[in-house]
């Protein structure tokens, strides 16, 4: 069940830090998605490709959908009608497919280059030393039907605060790399997603433009302002 004092408090986070809140809502049903919608949040993120589609056409037409999952290429079709932005581009095959389905739909699809910043080996993304790399990549200019927006990371799943402020750190290091060296004068790479919700606030810090929040929009944890 949504806890509206939560949703408030996240909501006055966002503001302050100009932060847009995606409210996650993986393996929350369209009545608590309906709850959000009325307190206000429009913008949603799901990590299942069917999930996102399935909510996406039962609910109302204004609310913005993110994916922000592992995407496997065949399930690309199933949300390019739906989606507002992709948090998670990890490879430039992802990012061709994503391509030819959107040139298929006449639309321009919006997406984040997720890293690899997280000690964890099981967690996707470029690595970050593969900058060079994504630059020459870019100045090809094959994917006529996507916009480069951003970069997206996750940091290790730890208490050790110091190592995720680092991560944090380094991604925004990298997204200042490709600013300077690429995207300069493309006002639209601007977005760096991280934070969610137990480590929301090291994120911040670190100069977060999005934050991925899900349980503690719905849990009993007690928030503390």
């Amino acid at each position: 069940m949504v806890n509206a004092a939560k949703v408030e408090h996240f909501k006055k986070i966002s503001v302050q830090h100009n932060c847009q809140l995606v409210a996650v809502t993986k393996k929350r049903g369209v009545e608590d998605v309906m709850d959000l919608y009325r307190q206000g949040q429009k913008v949603y993120g799901e990590n299942r490709a069917l999930d996102l589609r399935d909510k996406a056409k039962a609910l109302l037409e204004d609310m913005e959908w993110h994916f922000i999952g592992h995407l496997q290429t065949n399930k690309i079709k199933h949300i390019i009608p739906y989606v507002s932005l992709i948090h998670s581009v990890d490879s430039f095959n992802l990012l061709e497919a994503i391509n030819e389905h959107a040139s298929k739909h006449k639309k321009i699809v919006n997406y984040l280059l997720q890293f690899h910043i997280a000690e964890e080996t099981a967690k996707y993304g470029f690595d970050q030393s593969k900058i060079t790399d994504l630059i020459e990549y870019f100045k090809l200019d094959k994917n006529k039907h996507t916009t480069c927006c951003g970069v997206m990371g996750m940091a290790t799943f730890t208490d050790n605060k110091k190592k995720v402020k680092q991560e944090f750190v380094r991604l925004k290091e990298v997204f200042d790399e490709l600013k300077t060296h690429y995207f300069k004068n493309h006002t639209h790479f601007k977005e760096i997603s991280m934070g969610m919700s137990g480590d929301y606030e090291l994120a911040i810090e670190a100069g977060s433009t999005m934050l991925r929040i899900g349980s503690a929009l719905f849990s009993e944890e007690k928030i503390f302002i």
